[in-house]
């Protein structure tokens, strides 16, 4: 009886030696950012949020209440001429901004719109932060659309209600691990992993790298959804498009195995959230102004273009401060003003000119 004991404690301690190499060795497998409960992580040494610090509407809504929301006209480009320069630039290559994340990225026979928000808060139903600013195209105004780029899973970003809405199901959908589920009524949609690649064409080829982010849509499944950036290969043509991202040692590392990248979109916006955070103008997810011009420096950028700022009160800065330090910086990280660019929304240009290829 005592043998029979002996034999069953030594079985079970055998069971669990061989389970717990299982995992060991499942885990060796996975990448760093694969965690074992099926959570997503940002790259190994990447900075990170302090846990001490515990988020408050009460406070945000009172310092909210004391930003001057007044919008300068330069910055929204009349109705008529959006129209106009759609047409006008429809057998061009182009970038145009649609406002926030959203942009319209022409490239040969092939439209590409990215991280599409069209409602008129960014939130769930009618909750979260209101647009100040409207698209500069409605959703029955754009042109057709074959590959659909969503970096993350944020209401900023993925916008169910456009998603539902949106005009052209066939498109591509390209997108991070396990966001595929919000695409059911779609025809091709393809889940991406951190490098992975997809070749659209003969010329060119889309590349899912990492960023310094994080997901979230509900109370129960942070980083249950994965996050990242997008490198647009096109006919030689390096183009980055940053999911939100904090500065992290990953981009020296993207700058040295792609770079050097000729064109890189880049959050500037959303960066202040003191008194609430213990510090100013400084977000371990979301690049202030100088910090995205260090990360197109280290992806040795040619030019950069400033984005998400302008259409949501998504953090505590001045409305309209995150485009003036990001041009007034430019030369302090190796760039010439004119190449860190300003869009307005509604503002198309001409892809051929801002890379100088023909």
């Amino acid at each position: 009886m005592v043998n029979e004991k002996k034999l069953v404690r030594i079985l079970y301690f055998l069971i669990g030696i061989i389970f717990l190499n299982c995992i060991s060795l499942a885990m060796a497998e996975k990448p760093f950012h694969h965690l074992p409960d099926g959570t997503f992580r940002n790259p190994e040494g990447s900075p990170e949020r302090d846990p001490n610090v515990n988020w408050s509407f009460k406070i945000f809504n009172k310092e909210k209440k004391k930003l001057d929301m007044t919008v300068p006209k330069e910055h929204v480009v009349e109705k008529n001429k959006v129209l106009l320069d759609l047409k006008k630039y429809q057998e061009d290559d182009y970038v145009a901004w649609i406002g926030h994340a959203t942009f319209l990225i022409k490239l040969g026979e092939t439209t590409i719109i990215t991280d599409p928000v069209f409602s008129k808060n960014a939130g769930p139903l009618i909750f979260g932060p209101k647009r100040f600013t409207e698209p500069a195209l409605t959703l029955n105004e754009i042109p057709k659309i074959d590959l659909f780029l969503l970096t993350h899973n944020h209401y900023d970003h993925q916008d169910m209600s456009t998603i539902r809405r949106f005009p052209y199901k066939n498109a591509k959908v390209l997108l991070p691990l396990k966001l595929g589920k919000y695409f059911k009524r779609y025809k091709d949609v393809n889940e991406m992993d951190w490098y992975d690649e997809i070749k659209i064409n003969d010329s060119l080829k889309i590349t899912f790298l990492p960023a310094v982010h994080w997901s979230k849509r509900s109370l129960t499944d942070t980083n249950k959804t994965l996050w990242g950036n997008f490198l647009i290969e096109y006919n030689g043509k390096k183009i980055l498009f940053a999911c939100d991202t904090g500065i992290g040692n990953i981009y020296k590392d993207i700058g040295n195995k792609y770079g050097p990248i000729d064109l890189t979109l880049i959050n500037i916006g959303a960066y202040n959230f003191y008194p609430i955070m213990p510090y100013k103008d400084k977000s371990v997810y979301h690049t202030n102004p100088e910090e995205a011009l260090e990360i197109a420096k280290n992806l040795k950028s040619k030019k950069v273009i400033g984005m998400h700022w302008g259409t949501f009160v998504l953090s505590l800065e001045p409305i309209m401060e995150p485009p003036v330090r990001f041009k007034a910086s430019a030369e302090k990280y190796g760039f010439k003003k004119e190449d860190a660019i300003i869009y307005k929304i509604g503002e198309f240009r001409s892809l051929k000119k801002l890379l100088n290829y023909n």
